[in-house]
Parts: C-alpha cells; sequence; structure tokens
C-alpha cells in the first residue's frame, strides 16, 4: 500500500526511531555509535520523495542495517586493538521489576557480548530474524544475499549464540547483589564468597585511559579479591545507587560526584555468576540521559 503523500515524514521517522536506535545498538554496542548510524538513515531518508517507499518501516530498517554493517566492518580494526575486554555501552535506567520488564532479553550485556562472536553480516541476519521478526524475503534485500542463504546464516548463528531464556527475578536478584556490596564494601572476603558462584567470572572494561583487569577474572576466590581490592583503591567520596542495566540488577558507582563505574550483574540460584564493569569514560557519557531503545 502507497503511504499517503500528505504525510509527515520526519513524524513518521519518530516513530520508527527507537526501534531503529535498538537495530543499531544491538549491531554496534555503543549508544553514539548507534545514533549515528539512526542519524545517518535520517538523512538518507530526507531525500525520499512523500510517497515514494510504499513501506517506510521496511525501507528504514534496511538502510540502517547497511549502515550499521558497514559500521562495523570500519571498526573492526579498533575493535582488535581494543585494551582489555571490550563490553557494550551500558543501558542504566532506574532499579526496579518494572524498569527491568521493559528492556528485552536481546539488550542484556551477556547477549550483546555474545553477538561480537559474529560477523556484521551474520550478525545483522540474526538480529533480523529471531530479534526483529523481520521475513527473510526483507532481511534478503537489507544485506545483499539470498533469501535461502539468509536462512542458513540465520541458523548457523542460532549455533553460536544462546539466547537468554530464564525469567528475571529483579526483586530477589536485586537482594543478592546489595548484599554481595556491602560485603565488598566491607572488605570480608568470606562473606563476599557466599553471594558468589564458584565459577564466578567478572569482566571489565576500562578502556585505554582507566585502570581495569586486562583479562576475565575467573573463579569465585579471585574474583573477590579483586572487587575488594578495587573498592579499596578509591580514594574520595565514593556514592553507590541501584540501577537497571540493560534489564539486570546493577550499580552506578560515582566518585566525588562523577560516574566511575557500571556494573551489571548476572544472578542464578542465589548466587552472582557474572558481573560486568564498565569504566571506559566514553561509554559513560549516556548515564542520566536515558535513550529510547526497543
Amino acid at each position: 500500500m502507497t503511504i499517503d503523500p500528505s504525510w509527515d515524514p520526519t513524524d513518521l521517522f519518530e516513530q520508527e526511531r527507537p526501534r531503529l536506535v535498538g537495530l543499531a545498538y544491538r549491531m554496534v554496542g555503543t549508544i553514539a555509535d548507534a545514533e549515528d548510524v539512526v542519524q545517518d538513515a535520517w538523512l538518507r531518508w530526507r531525500t525520499v520523495a512523500p510517497g515514494q517507499v510504499d513501506r517506510p518501516a521496511a525501507w528504514l530498517t534496511t538502510v540502517t542495517t547497511r549502515i550499521a554493517i558497514d559500521h562495523l566492518r570500519s571498526t573492526r580494526r579498533r575493535r582488535e586493538s581494543y585494551v582489555g575486554p571490550w563490553l557494550p555501552e551500558p543501558l542504566v535506567s532506574e532499579a526496579g521489576p518494572a524498569e527491568a520488564a521493559e528492556l528485552a532479553d536481546s539488550l542484556r550485556l551477556g547477549f550483546l557480548t555474545v553477538l561480537d562472536q559474529l560477523q556484521p553480516t551474520e550478525r545483522a541476519v540474526f538480529l533480523l530474524a529471531d530479534v526483529f521478526a523481520v521475513p527473510f524475503v526483507d532481511i534478503a534485500g537489507a544485506v545483499g544475499k539470498s533469501e535461502a542463504a539468509c536462512r542458513q546464516i540465520a541458523s548457523r548463528a542460532r549455533h553460536r549464540v544462546r539466547r537468554p531464556h530464564g525469567t528475571r527475578h529483579a526483586e530477589a536478584d536485586g537482594v543478592v547483589v546489595d548484599a554481595l556490596m556491602t560485603a565488598v564494601a566491607t572488605g570480608d572476603i568470606a562473606l563476599v564468597l557466599q553471594y558468589l558462584s564458584p565459577d564466578a567470572v567478572c569482566v571489565s572494561d576500562g578502556g585505554a585511559t582507566v585502570r581495569a583487569a586486562r583479562r576475565p577474572v575467573v573463579g569465585a576466590h579471585r574474583v573477590a579479591r579483586f572487587l575488594v581490592n578495587l573498592t579499596h583503591r578509591y580514594a574520595g567520596e565514593i556514592t553507590a545507587r541501584s540501577a537497571s542495566v540493560n534489564g539486570d540488577v546493577g550499580a552506578v558507582i560515582s566518585l566525588d560526584g562523577v560516574v566511575d563505574l557500571v556494573s551489571a550483574f548476572e544472578v542464578e540460584g542465589g548466587r552472582v555468576v557474572t558481573i560486568r564493569l564498565i569504566r571506559n569514560p566514553d561509554k559513560l557519557t549516556h548515564i542520566g540521559h536515558p535513550v529510547a531503545v526497543r
């Protein structure tokens, strides 16, 4: 069906923006880059004459996907030379079950990190098919592959990517995380261990400018010591507030009023199994300025 030429293209685009930002963010992993991708899509949309595109949402999805793929390809070398582990930029909102439920499982940091195993086109096909439910005929047009090839790509990607299916219990998980953080603050290693899974992992992203572990810290005892030592290195007024980080229980740590760290915790069976710490200042610029993402 042809779109009514009298429709405002700006309004039409703004209706789609949260979804497009969500797609771009899942592709590139940072809000700033996702917004750049969507801005490029907007500039191309502005050149389209009213009524020229029959399915604006599909057209915008295709354009955003192509720009995101090009972006990933152009930044691959930068990713390969990144100092220490690379984590996605966190999406932070006020803590609470309702806020966590609003975010899809496909926005969780663990899921986004696993997506980095995929090549750009493979990542796009998987996201479009399994997260955004785009028909394969449209996916084929977006990535320049045949429909059959896209089905094969999606199938291979599913074998490599395990989507989170477990139900999140934000209130119960929050109690565990609060207890863990209190134990860390007191420096009681034995108490910290009570809240960590034996095979707990801590991944910290400081980029090139902020101190962080260059490799994942593995095992409850090592994670406990790392967290306590990290806390004791802080000098100044430390404040912590609970938050929902990409739908997981998390916290925002500020030093002398400046956000220094965002943490996200995965909890299973009443114990923390994975901790992700984001300290790279470039990935903390949106804290306090929520971005609409679907």
